[in-house]
């Protein structure tokens, strides 16, 4: 296995701590976690992108970020939990990986503003066309 994200995922990478596991995903602590709990849940088998997961690896994403969001509020009573999972040339593990991250008032993470306009709050309608057109097509 050389893909760090599958190693990781299936146990073979040392020093991984493992929170939770089922037969399709893992999910184990960030080693540079934003805050304390911060965890990725991994599949076990090789993903690249979200649309790339089948169903049942998909469900399981979904059900294991229920179960940890579960038990991160448990733990560490965070005001909030951000979920995310970064696709494409923005995946730097190059294997799918969700974040759940315990996130407080005043943590410092922040959703920026786009460094450039792209006036796209102008064309919601052509956006809904585009999006719709391509769910259908």
């Amino acid at each position: 296995m050389e893909c760090l994200g599958c190693r990781i995922a299936n146990g073979t990478e040392p020093d991984v701590n493992v929170v939770y596991e089922n037969e399709f995903v893992a999910c184990v602590l960030d080693i540079a976690p934003f805050n304390e709990g911060h965890a990725l849940i991994l599949p076990k088998r090789h993903y690249l992108d979200a649309e790339d997961l089948d169903t049942d690896t998909a469900y399981a994403v979904m059900d294991a970020s229920r179960r940890i969001s579960v038990a991160l509020k448990n733990a560490f009573r965070p005001d909030g939990i951000t979920i995310c999972q970064n696709g494409g040339a923005f995946n730097d593990l190059a294997h799918y990986h969700m974040h759940l991250i315990p996130r407080y008032i005043g943590d410092g993470f922040s959703w920026s503003e786009p460094l450039r306009a792209h006036g796209a709050e102008k064309r919601l309608a052509q956006t809904k066309a585009k999006l719709v057109h391509a769910l259908n097509g």
